[in-house]
């Protein structure tokens, strides 16, 4: 059991059981409803591992890991869902170090067989919310999240519990090799996309690598907008299915959404 600092996170602009309610909350709602409805089994179609959600980038710095965490808080504020947030950015993890906690072993310790899930998952203050960490380096870290056991640890984190939405915190897709080797096990990814700054031609290259995906979703972040401008990120939203995520609309302002579904 580990003890969250709600107020930091809040004052940090993530969103908390605590915090009021706002506009990039309410953002973060329109975004995890079809996520949700994915993974469990109420999509357009039905999706292997659909309750497994990679969170990823093309570059570092375009915000994948504040999404992360956004978006399992927002999660954890379901009622029928609980969640597991993964720090899966095993060269650079985060997750822990935001939350103001610190490292220790995790999912490569279990694929390595130095721990198993029981004693490295961290129960928090927030009860629907879980983490597992990345776990200690390892100078393999690629050929073991492409390991049997590693195929093996998803089937079972998939199908254990039937409520549960499991978030991957990931490396960028254009840096290293891990991200691609995680995206064949997932149901879904989310890209996040730095408005602004990544270049189309990141992206596409970025979208090309996780072709195998059913389903590709785009989250413009840091979107510059005109209204409420006290609030610092904007985000556009698309996604499509079993092709490449469908634009996204750029933000007015605080946080806002547009869902463009697109059929592949």
């Amino acid at each position: 059991m580990v003890e969250i600092n709600l107020e930091h996170l809040q004052a940090s602009s993530v969103i908390t059981p605590v915090s009021p309610r706002s506009a990039m909350s309410d953002q973060y709602r329109v975004i995890k409803r079809p996520l949700i409805a994915n993974a469990m089994g109420r999509g357009a179609a039905p999706l292997r591992h659909g309750n497994l959600i990679m969170v990823t980038s093309a570059l570092p710095g375009e915000g994948k890991s504040f999404t992360s965490l956004n978006l399992a808080m927002s999660i954890a504020a379901e009622l029928d869902n609980t969640v597991m947030l993964v720090d899966a950015d095993v060269a650079r993890p985060s997750v822990l170090r935001m939350l103001g906690l610190p490292p220790g072993p995790g999912l490569l310790d279990i694929l390595e067989g130095r721990a198993d899930m029981a004693e490295v998952l961290l129960r928090t203050n927030i009860d629907k919310l879980t983490l597992l960490p990345s776990g200690n380096v390892h100078p393999r870290a690629t050929e073991l999240l492409a390991s049997d056991a590693m195929r093996d640890l998803l089937d079972d984190m998939a199908t254990r519990y039937p409520d549960r939405i499991i978030i991957f915190d990931s490396p960028p897709l254009l840096l290293t090799t891990e991200s691609r080797v995680l995206a064949t096990q997932m149901g879904q990814i989310v890209v996040v996309v730095n408005a602004g700054k990544t270049l189309q031609a990141d992206v596409m290259n970025a979208l090309n690598t996780i072709e195998a995906c059913p389903v590709k979703m785009m989250l413009l972040n840091r979107a510059r907008g005109t209204q409420s401008a006290s609030y610092g990120y904007g985000y556009g939203y698309g996604y499509g299915y079993g092709a490449p995520a469908a634009k996204a609309d750029e933000a007015e302002g605080a946080p806002s959404a547009a869902a463009a579904p697109s059929a592949g």
